[in-house]
């Protein structure tokens, strides 16, 4: 299929996915499409329920994000929506600036998605140090783990703030109304996620999970069908396990815990009403930097998901710039209907992958699974416990962590344990604004820093009538004090000096570099000296002729 000229930088994978499609391949997406969905809800509601927002937000964010991600993205198999990433951000926006304004800023992140994807910017996502992103996803995980204590304990708080320290008072000040029923769910939800895949998970030394070796035990006694059974759970995600079995428990047993109902009077079955946000330029201008965040954060998840979607699938990689584009139009789209900001989400794509995906009918298929859900079981939402909700996000929390990283810190040089240790902690105790403009900015110095000591100048040779000196490295505004010792010699050198700079080793050149080099070639002049430069490379030659510095100087 061939798109208009004026629509040829936008070519989602759709498109080629379905050439050669099969009805196997269908099979395959259906059956992908109907598990990720299933996961999908009680993550979605999740999510929305952790930001200050109805369940139905996360809902219809993953339904509409999700179809428009796999309709229009750069990925075969990645699947977008809500993500636990974005918790403390849309919390920490709802509480400054209002459910109004998270709408502009979360249309505005859309167009700059869009913009970043239309001008073929998606690669420049990938030189976001990985130290910085090892910081902010942990420090987000910390967050959300301790957002959701409120839930877990059945605190009696009207409203939890959004700020690190103030959060932990407001625990602290109401652990005199810790409600045991609750705690019990979230930790029975929390215990039950970690248990559930181990129970089926295959072992080296065994060859078989638990839960199958005991089943075959009984197997020699009671037949074939509980092992069947068996094989059959192993397939049913945890969290799904969780929220309906203990739900049911809840339910039944009448135990006096918050839920879906009692807080939010339940999910709408009906697609929400389509509002356009009240915009004006003074108020796009004052969500500035929640909108850049936004686009950051969601750029940089949704293209990590997408590579570890290349990895796990060995599908053809994934157009950085088309998912971007998507992740753009999705995030513009949703708000008009009520929704938060949405991504790439790792644990739905890998399910989605695991579960035999093959192209982006999968994703598709995920969000018509949501669609029916909420149309046939919303009533039933009211009875889920938000503590059930709380344990799949700590669960959750648990997992986006990376905290073997903070065991290994050793292993890595002093500028990346900077890098990482001042983006947790700016994360944890800031906000995630804060500690990406820090942490960018201080990999910047630190790249500076470390590149300005690349660069070298070495003496090699001297006499009353000549210096020579070896340049090693890039000669860049970073480095330009090393040409110090140069100068230095020169000016304390009889008149007429000949200065040879052997180049053959300066790989770079910029501005500021050709600027000292000019001083230089000045302070031997005027000393009636003759300054001689030998084995240029490409790149210095170049910046030399355009200068006209060239021109000026001996080249041997």
């Amino acid at each position: 299929m061939n798109l208009p000229a004026y629509l040829a930088p936008f070519r989602p994978r759709l498109l080629s996915a379905l050439k050669g499609y099969t009805r196997e391949r269908f099979t395959k997406d259906l059956g992908a499409g109907l598990t990720v969905g299933i996961v999908a809800l009680p993550l979605a509601m999740a999510f929305a329920i952790a930001s200050g927002l109805t369940p139905q937000a996360g809902i219809w964010t993953a339904i509409i994000a999700g179809a428009l991600i796999a309709l229009l993205g750069g990925s075969a198999v990645q699947i977008g929506g809500p993500a636990g990433a974005f918790i403390v951000i849309v919390y920490g926006i709802v509480e400054q600036y209002g459910l109004p304004n998270l709408l502009i800023s979360t249309a505005c992140a859309g167009v700059l998605l869009f913009l970043l994807g239309l001008l073929k910017l998606g690669t420049l996502v990938r030189y976001v140090p990985v130290s910085i992103v090892v910081g902010f996803t942990n420090g987000i995980a910390v967050l959300i783990a301790l957002s959701q204590l409120k839930d877990v304990l059945g605190l009696q708080i009207a409203k939890m703030p959004a700020d690190f320290f103030s959060q932990i008072k407001a625990i602290h000040s109401h652990l005199d109304s810790v409600n045991v029923h609750a705690l019990g769910l979230g930790l029975a939800c929390f215990l039950g996620l970690i248990i559930w895949p181990r129970l089926f998970a295959s072992r080296s030394a065994a060859g078989e999970g638990f839960a199958i070796r005991l089943v075959k035990r009984v197997q020699a006694m009671e037949g074939l069908q509980l092992l069947r059974a068996t094989r059959v759970a192993s397939r049913v995600p945890g969290p799904i396990v969780a929220l309906i079995s203990l739900t049911a428990f809840a339910y039944f047993l009448s135990l006096p815990v918050e839920t879906i109902g009692s807080r939010f009077g339940g999910i709408p079955r009906s697609l929400p009403p389509f509002a356009l946000p009240d915009f004006s330029w003074d108020t796009v201008r004052l969500l500035f930097a929640p909108t850049l965040t936004i686009a950051m954060l969601g750029a940089v998840e949704s293209l990590l998901c997408a590579r570890v979607a290349d990895q796990l699938s060995g599908l053809p990689k994934h157009d950085p710039n088309q998912e971007l584009m998507a992740q753009g139009l999705a995030n513009f789209v949703v708000p008009f209907f009520g929704g938060m900001p949405a991504t790439g989400t790792i644990a739905r794509t890998v399910t989605n992958v695991r579960a035999g995906a093959s192209s982006p009918v999968a994703g598709l298929v995920h969000a018509l699974m949501l669609v029916v859900i909420v149309l046939a079981a919303a009533p039933l939402a009211v009875h889920v416990p938000l503590a059930v909700l709380a344990g799949i996000l700590l669960y959750v929390a648990w997992n986006m962590g990376e905290w073997r990283e903070f065991v290994h810190l050793r292993q890595y040089s002093s500028h990346y344990r900077l890098l990482m240790l001042g983006t947790f902690f700016l994360t944890v105790v800031f906000d995630l604004t804060v500690a990406l403009q820090v942490g960018l900015l201080l990999a910047c110095v630190l790249f500076v820093r470390r590149m300005s000591s690349l660069f070298q100048v070495v003496e090699t040779a001297r006499s009353d009538e000549s210096v020579n000196f070896q340049l090693y490295g890039s000669l860049f505004f970073g480095a330009v004090a090393k040409i110090d010792p140069i100068l230095s010699v020169v000016e304390s050198a009889p008149r007429g000096l000949l200065v040879r700079l052997d180049a053959q080793s300066l790989q770079s050149l910029d501005a500021s570099g050709l600027d000292v080099l000019g001083q230089l070639y000045k302070a031997v002049v005027l000393r009636g000296g003759r300054l001689v430069i030998s084995g240029l490379n490409a790149q210095p030659r170049r910046v030399m002729e355009r200068s006209g510095f060239l021109a000026k100087i001996e080249e041997s």
